[in-house]
């Protein structure tokens, strides 16, 4: 939906809707989404070295669960904002965005 299709709308939305605020909370939302992504892959390739053989180690359900383990790593890390990509993301979403409003981009 389009703003102009929330603003034919209006009467519909709560008085306090603000379509800017989304747009930020859901850019912020998937700048942070890439950064737990970049963390989680970042740290498995850290562990590919790592051998999982020894006599409580090793077979599929560890890679599994090391896999999903990273994974809630990398989630925790971006919540907590320490590594600083998301910063970074949303600055290069909002740019993309604002260039394709003026037609620099197609969409």
């Amino acid at each position: 939906m389009n703003m102009t299709d929330i603003s034919q709308i209006s009467g519909a939305m709560p008085a306090n809707f603000n379509p800017a605020r989304l747009d930020k909370e859901k850019i912020a939302d998937t700048a942070e989404d890439f950064e737990a992504f970049f963390i989680s892959r970042m740290m498995e390739s850290m562990y590919a070295g790592v051998s999982t053989d020894g006599p409580f180690g090793g077979g599929n359900a560890e890679r599994m669960y090391r896999s999903l383990l990273l994974d809630e790593y990398g989630r925790q890390m971006a919540k907590t904002g320490t590594v600083g990509v998301k910063e970074d993301i949303m600055r290069s979403i909002i740019e993309m965005q604002e260039m394709q409003s003026q037609g620099y981009i197609e969409g």
